[in-house]
């Protein structure tokens, strides 16, 4: 399965595309019917010619809404970007658009909705436009695809393009460490406690137990359901709902992960590279109201720039962010960054390191697992895999090192055993390592 968001300008089609598409109607609460936007994530599902399955998030276009529309780009494949030929490009649709390259989102196809309402002299010109305002993006070169989605013109044409793009994106990667950020909670009659989201990183089993991160609370998986089929197991890259025993839905809600608790180091801070976006007017410091989005949820967050005391607009650089609650995290995680006060998106970009060791004056974080390893010397097989999601082969016992400080242990051993003389080392006044390298 591919998962595709939708993108563009609120009241530009989306959910309207989504329904000519699937045959659902992804908004699907009353106050979205009566206002005739989306104000909530909505779920629709479709298989292709190719056999190939699809399944849309559409997310909310209007700026009051974009905490919702954050939550539901986490996770997937591609997008379907929608603007409508009658209005053009909008604020909205820039804003979105770097939103998903932020999140590393990298291909998609543009629907050029409402064509039915436009002479063949306006449609052009807004095709035009389009391809000028996604040049040097992720979207320069993607389809754009004229469609009319109340009668129906161009959408063959637009499912061949998916059909297309679906082709060459790679799929999830199974790496036995599944997670699941759930953006929907819910109790469904005769059922209890179910919950909604993308899965990534690994398969779920039926009776697999699980923590809810932030919090201490577990729960069993008691049925598994995807596009409406029950399932005992599900791959990642999947839309999921999982009906959880053992946990009260209002224990449940947007931004909790679901995990293997023995696979995570829980995150209350963490290094992170990050882009600020060129269109800010001012600088980037410690100083502000920061909300960060990572998984589906939201979190108001302190901040410390990494090197240089601020940021400037357009520029690279390093963060170190403070998180209110604990968050199973893991290198490369993408995550957008927004200032409360001026309610607007600053930036965004990967996490580098879950748990730094160093000040953050003498910090310089990457993704390399060697750096990991030299900050702290020492450390087990189980806890690196957990700060890193790599599995390594150890070096001394159960112990991951350096060379250079292995030889020290082994020089220092020996110096030991010389100190001790004929009557021999007392093995037992040695620590485990200490012990290991005797052996």
């Amino acid at each position: 399965m591919h998962i595709i968001a939708t993108a563009g300008h609120v009241d530009h089609g989306k959910s309207t595309l989504v329904r000519a598409l699937t045959g659902t109607d992804p908004d699907r609460l009353t106050e979205e019917k009566e206002r005739g936007l989306t104000i909530d994530l909505g779920f629709a599902f479709t298989d292709l010619s190719s056999g190939r399955k699809l399944s849309f998030i559409d997310v909310p276009g209007h700026i009051r809404f974009i905490k919702n529309m954050l939550a539901g780009v986490g996770g997937v494949d591609a997008c379907l970007f929608v603007v409508a030929a009658t209005e053009g490009w909008k604020p909205q649709s820039e804003e979105h658009l770097r939103i998903l390259e932020l999140l590393g989102i990298r291909h998609g196809v543009i629907a050029l909705t409402q064509i039915g309402l436009v002479d063949d002299e306006l449609a052009e010109l807004a095709h035009m436009d389009v391809e000028e305002r996604i040049e040097n993006s992720f979207l320069e070169g993607a389809e754009i695809v004229p469609v009319d989605s109340l009668t129906g013109t161009g959408i063959d044409t637009l499912r061949e393009s998916l059909d297309r793009l679906t082709e060459s994106v790679p799929t999830a990667n199974n790496i036995k460490r599944p997670r699941l950020w759930i953006d929907r909670a819910f109790a469904a009659t005769g059922a209890g406690s179910v919950v909604t989201g993308t899965l990534t990183g690994g398969r779920l089993r039926v009776d697999d137990e699980l923590a809810l991160i932030p919090g201490n609370a577990t729960a069993r998986i008691r049925a598994i359901q995807t596009q409406s089929e029950s399932r005992t197991k599900i791959d990642p890259g999947h839309r999921v709902a999982l009906n959880l025993a053992n946990v009260d839905y209002q224990e449940l809600g947007r931004g909790i992960a679901l995990v293997f608790n023995e696979q995570w180091h829980r995150s209350r801070k963490f290094d992170a590279a990050i882009r600020i976006l060129p269109t800010l007017t001012h600088d980037v410091s410690r100083r502000g109201a920061y909300s960060l989005y990572v998984g589906s949820g939201e979190w108001p967050v302190k901040i410390r720039v990494l090197g240089p005391d601020r940021l400037t607009p357009g520029s690279d650089g390093h963060v170190r962010i403070f998180l209110p609650e604990s968050l199973p995290l893991l290198p490369g995680d993408r995550f957008v960054l927004r200032e409360a006060g001026r309610d607007e998106t600053i930036g965004g970009g990967h996490v580098l390191d879950v748990d730094p060791v160093l000040k953050a004056s003498e910090a310089q974080p990457d993704l390399s697992i060697e750096r990991v390893v030299s900050e702290r010397e020492w450390i087990t097989v189980d806890e690196l895999e957990r700060l890193t999601g790599v599995r390594t082969d150890p070096v001394l016992g159960d112990w991951v090192t350096s060379e250079a400080v292995l030889a020290a242990l082994k020089q220092e051993v020996q110096s030991l055993v010389e100190e001790a003389g004929p009557l021999g080392l007392d093995v037992a006044l040695l620590d485990e390592r200490q012990r290991l390298a005797i052996n």
